[in-house]
């Protein structure tokens, strides 16, 4: 299958997992960046086939820039590198999950996670009812 966010050739993914992901119009598919040992939600990242393949075929998350339109493998510019640990497919095969053992800062801002700025919503002590209170 060609991408048609990178390269132009073929993509090397396993055409098995290739032929099972389910793409945005764009080629994309939603990855999630976890913590592998403490179940933090790092960040969300956006992968083609050539990115995936690179990620699982490299033990390091690459994924696909939409604004810069290229590759970027996470850590190679910050030093705030993911060791990918697990990759797993979502039940409707559009989303990946991807646990890391994350060095360092996550997020682009240098915190440790994309989801620390703006809580919209706290756990079950912020005082907001839930179903059926």
């Amino acid at each position: 299958m060609t991408s048609t966010t990178g390269a132009s050739r073929p993509s090397s993914l396993d055409p098995e997992i290739a032929a099972r992901l389910k793409r945005s119009a764009d080629g994309l598919v939603p990855a999630i960046a976890q913590q592998y040992d403490t179940g933090e939600v790092l960040m969300l990242g956006w992968m083609d086939d050539e990115a995936l393949h690179r990620t699982l075929t490299t033990g390091r998350c690459t994924y696909w820039s939409r604004s810069r339109r290229e590759y970027w493998v996470k850590g190679d510019t910050s030093g705030h590198v993911q060791w990918v640990k697990s990759v797993a497919l979502d039940c409707d095969a559009d989303t990946l999950l991807v646990k890391v053992d994350q060095v360092g800062a996550a997020c682009h801002t240098g915190a440790r996670t994309c989801f620390d700025t703006d809580v919209l919503l706290k756990d079950a002590d912020s005082g907001v009812p839930g179903p059926g209170q």
